[in-house]
């Protein structure tokens, strides 16, 4: 992939709260607002101005705090929903109108006729506001390709900005995302914008791929919050362009995991151990091959630096774990181990792990430590080899 700026249209205050249930209140979308232009988020996509007085209202107070970041804000494309966005203190408005023929037929009733000469009409009286203009191709995905190329040839003669291509139902895999981008990066001299829905687990996969076809701008939401499965999700999309592909988008990923814990919050979804990047586990290891490999160098199972996301990695005793890892473990408690002790322990923490499904606390690796020294060898599981003959295995 070229060296070239990628730009970040993070759009958690729009499609992320558009997860059915979440609703963020005034102060949590003004933090979050914050959050993710402090972190160098440069753009944000901030809510829908036509849903009434007070979206309105939130939408100003974000744009008072004048962030460094510029603000979109989305609407459909017809007049009502550009006049409902017209003063809101929006830099870009992104007026969306659908270009699959099942959506034209089924949702609005209207034909590809009908697409071209809105999209003629309202983008002009649009960039009369002093917004920028970006047209968002909602579905895009299911829309013949011959008319996509008119539409986006349409939207240049208008002078918008900027088309976005909406995988709406998240259909793409990463070759025909490629192509679909290509082709509309060849095909007109607009910025291109990928949106990408996660409903096969490809969002991410898709935004970077639509970033190799040409793509300048992507969509992503914190934590992958979204319509259904969700969005693609900030904190992966900007850590590949960073560690994948050595692409600069100006982001701290240091404050990636207050931002995710500050979502997390706002929306009652809480995020998964092993979400990646962001989740608590993500950087905590157990299997005794895993752990010896990190103890001789870190290199050894790190995809990811932890330090460059203000975590490290984290050792824990279980049933997979080693006895390498056991004397690592009590040597961060101040005692030594040899390697019988070890692996006696080792044989009472797999029975703690096989019982309570979960790793021991310090207080409770004390205990079987006291246990351990003042008891008879403590015999293996049912059904289990030997520590002794299983120290370093997966």
């Amino acid at each position: 992939m070229e060296s070239r700026k990628v730009v970040i249209n993070d759009t958690t205050l729009r499609d992320g709260e558009q997860t059915a249930g979440v609703a963020f209140n005034w102060e949590e979308k003004l933090a979050i607002a914050s959050a993710l232009a402090a972190a160098g988020v440069p753009e944000m996509e901030v809510g829908i101005p036509t849903m009434g007085p007070e979206e309105r209202e939130i939408i100003g107070a974000i744009a008072a705090l004048d962030l460094p970041s510029r603000l979109m804000v989305w609407g459909r494309m017809c007049e009502a929903d550009l006049e409902a966005a017209t003063g809101c203190g929006a830099h870009l408005v992104n007026l969306s109108i659908p270009v699959s023929d099942i959506q034209l037929r089924h949702k609005v009733g209207r034909d590809r006729d009908w697409a071209i000469a809105t999209i003629s009409r309202v983008v002009p009286r649009a960039l009369a506001t002093g917004m920028d203009v970006c047209v968002g191709a909602e579905d895009a995905s299911r829309a013949d390709p011959e008319f996509l190329l008119r539409v986006a040839e349409t939207a240049q003669r208008a002078g918008a900005r900027r088309i976005r291509f909406a995988d709406t139902l998240g259909i793409l895999d990463p070759i025909a995302t490629f192509e679909r981008i290509r082709r509309l990066v060849d095909a007109v001299d607009l910025e291109v914008e990928m949106h990408a829905h996660n409903d096969f687990g490809l969002a991410t996969a898709n935004t970077l791929v639509a970033i190799q076809a040409g793509a300048s701008h992507v969509n992503t939401t914190v934590n992958g919050l979204g319509e259904r499965a969700g969005n693609a999700a900030l904190e992966e999309t900007v850590m590949a362009l960073h560690q994948l592909y050595q692409l600069p988008t100006g982001i701290d990923v240091s404050r990636f995991g207050a931002i995710s814990e500050l979502v997390a919050k706002a929306s009652g979804r809480p995020v998964a151990p092993n979400k990646s990047i962001v989740g608590e586990a993500v950087f905590t290891h157990e299997a005794g091959i895993h752990v010896d490999g990190i103890l001789k160098n870190v290199l050894n199972y790190q995809g990811v630096n932890p330090k460059d996301l203000g975590r490290e990695h984290r050792l824990v005793l279980g049933k997979h774990s080693g006895t390498h890892g056991v004397i690592q473990r009590f040597r961060d408690l101040g005692i030594e181990l040899t390697e019988i002790a070890a692996a006696q322990l080792l044989r009472r923490i797999r029975l703690h792990a096989n019982q309570t499904k979960r790793a021991p606390s310090t207080a409770e690796l004390m205990s079987f430590y006291r246990e351990t020294a003042a008891s008879e060898p403590i015999p293996a599981l049912p059904g289990l080899p030997d520590a002794l003959t299983i120290r370093n295995q997966p």
